[in-house]
């Protein structure tokens, strides 16, 4: 899902959006586009950020569970891909980290084999990050647990002012909801915020057939599709818009040969859509679809290609047992 950025924003009681400005400026512009568009991030206030965790234990939904195959099978292969060494310190820096699921397995070895670090979880979603920092103080009190609730690179610029090793986990294929040019721009700007020897894993998807990849974003039980229409319905709530939610339909397309797949909201109608609070209105013909979510799928040429002209050089490369996923460990140089 964008497993971008899934940059998560969270309302306060789901009603009043962190930066209203920002929401405002980006819907009025995403929906004046043609093909109109919404951007990713805004799937996640409370209700989003629900119904993800949802999506994440459906059978459909194969990319968590075939990344925790690798953090929970095959974690002394990431620690040794990672040259991480007990008796010396470092940053654990997670962006987008949710609710941690697989970060908790790394977390536990490390944990158990005494190594000496901070874990830094950073997310939008300050809901996320406070359901997350109380659970791991629970199930792992030993572990230092550093929040930090923000834009990545504004909390990566903080920071880099420690000049200690850091270690940086983008999970969940969430480089995917990225063009290849954004992603490695991002990548890019992820090696400027980080010294030489530093290290970043790159959780991925892989390319495979459609039979396997589009039933993960429309899902039997329709959860998928709940979670797409639910910025619909945080537009309506933030913003005083007046989408009827009946009128407009999940709709998802996947192209095996190009690995990219894009989730939509179709109009079932001709329809017109007020926003009061950015003062406009917005025409939707029957079929007209918003572009809410790209997820790029990748293989070792996609990966190379994106980082060709970034400061990282890869390393390793660590699937699960299906080999739906992999987790590639880059080096700053």
């Amino acid at each position: 899902m964008i497993e971008i950025v899934k940059n998560k924003e969270v309302a306060q009681e789901n009603v009043i959006c962190d930066d209203l400005e920002q929401f405002k400026t980006d819907i009025e512009n995403g929906l004046q586009e043609n093909p109109k568009t919404i951007p990713s991030m805004y799937f996640y206030d409370k209700k989003g950020d629900a119904l993800f965790q949802e999506i994440m234990n459906l059978p459909e939904y194969y990319l968590t569970r075939s990344e925790l195959d690798i953090f929970k099978n095959k974690t002394d292969q990431l620690i040794k891909a990672m040259d991480l060494q007990a008796d010396s310190y470092f940053e654990l820096i997670e962006l987008g980290a949710g609710d941690g699921l697989k970060t908790k397995e790394l977390l536990k070895s490390l944990d158990t084999n005494n190594f000496k670090f901070d874990y830094f979880p950073i997310d939008i979603s300050s809901n996320a990050l406070d359901l997350l920092e109380k659970d791991l103080n629970e199930v792992l009190p030993n572990v230092s647990v550093k929040t930090k609730q923000g834009d990545y690179f504004k909390v990566l610029d903080a920071l880099k002012m420690s000049k200690k090793p850091k270690i940086i986990l983008f999970l969940g294929s969430n480089i995917g909801n990225m063009t290849d040019d954004l992603a490695s721009a991002f990548i890019s700007k992820l090696g400027a915020n980080l010294a030489p020897g530093d290290k970043l894993l790159l959780g991925v998807d892989l390319i495979k057939s459609k039979d396997i990849v589009l039933p993960a974003y429309d899902d039997s039980k329709g959860v998928t599709a709940a979670f797409n229409i639910n910025v619909l319905e945080r537009i309506n709530t933030q913003l005083d818009a007046n989408f009827d939610l009946s009128q407009f339909k999940h709709s998802p397309e996947y192209n095996e040969k190009e690995g990219i797949a894009i989730s939509f909201i179709e109009s079932k109608s001709d329809q017109t859509v007020a926003v009061k609070a950015i003062g406009k209105s917005f025409h939707f013909e029957k079929g007209e679809k918003i572009q809410t979510e790209v997820s790029r799928k990748y293989n070792d040429v996609l990966i190379s290609k994106i980082i060709l002209n970034t400061d990282f050089k890869l390393d390793t490369k660590i699937m699960d047992n299906k080999a739906y996923f992999a987790d590639y460990i880059l080096t700053r140089y």
